[in-house]
């Protein structure tokens, strides 16, 4: 077993060298880049606007009733909640969600075409196929920080608004625990993060799909398997991360 594991990553890493090998041309390939910015990024704006938002909310609502003591100042919500979005909630939690739903999508669409015998098809127009299905991929998920970006306002923006709104504290003392003790180098954190995700999000699910064996049944059960890997190894590369450059 443990074999079949190091053969696997020995695999994954000889596959990003193959997809700088031979690249597509640029005319081909500047429309796949765009086709792929459309769906990996594009598409999953909306899912992660909606998930950031109230996640945010939820955690000002949970951090305002834990603050039972009166002595405890209330700007205490504002800071919580931009800790807590910021350091781990975006750039962690909402890329386990996009391994289900960017992941998924690229392992089936790949897989597909290993099924269909389209992928053998390009090979044998003299196409190198990992340069021409994952390399697009790779520079589309490029722009995922921006996606994250994205997710930290609305996340700090909901817990504003469940803040405010919901009785918890006024504006001006959630406004003073987001700029209370802040540290710029926890954006730079997140997104140094963020970039790393993006790849892992990119080429995991491609791996297992472009190298699975079987028929239509088997690509249901790559993109499960790629969804599991992805998920694992973001978590562990967070854990290591966090110990690197946070402590």
């Amino acid at each position: 077993m443990l074999i079949r594991y190091l053969s696997q990553i020995g695999k994954y890493f000889l596959m990003w060298k193959e997809i700088f090998n031979k690249p597509t041309k640029w005319s081909v390939m500047k429309g796949l880049i765009f086709k792929e910015i459309d769906d990996l990024i594009i598409g999953s704006l909306g899912i992660v606007a909606f998930i950031s938002f109230f996640v945010g909310g939820v955690v000002a609502i949970q951090t305002a009733l834990n603050l039972t003591n009166p002595l405890i100042p209330k700007y205490l919500i504002g800071y919580a909640t931009r800790q807590s979005i910021i350091l781990e909630f975006a750039p962690t939690f909402i890329s386990i969600i996009m391994a289900g739903k960017v992941g998924s999508f690229i392992t089936s669409s790949i897989g597909t075409m290993r099924v269909t015998e389209q992928i053998d098809a390009l090979e044998v127009m003299g196409v190198n196929s990992l340069n021409y299905l994952v390399f697009p991929k790779l520079i589309a998920l490029l722009l995922y920080p921006f996606v994250i970006g994205i997710s930290m306002f609305l996340g700090i923006f909901g817990g504003f608004i469940a803040s405010v709104y919901g009785g918890f504290g006024n504006s001006s003392d959630f406004i003073d625990g987001l700029q209370i003790d802040f540290i710029p180098f926890h954006i730079t954190y997140a997104f140094i993060k963020t970039l790393i995700f993006a790849l892992l999000l990119a080429t995991i699910p491609s791996f297992h799909g472009y190298f699975m064996k079987g028929g239509a049944l088997e690509v249901g059960k790559a993109s499960t398997v790629s969804f599991v890997w992805t998920s694992v190894t973001i978590i562990l590369m967070n854990y290591i991360l966090t110990q690197l450059l946070l402590t």
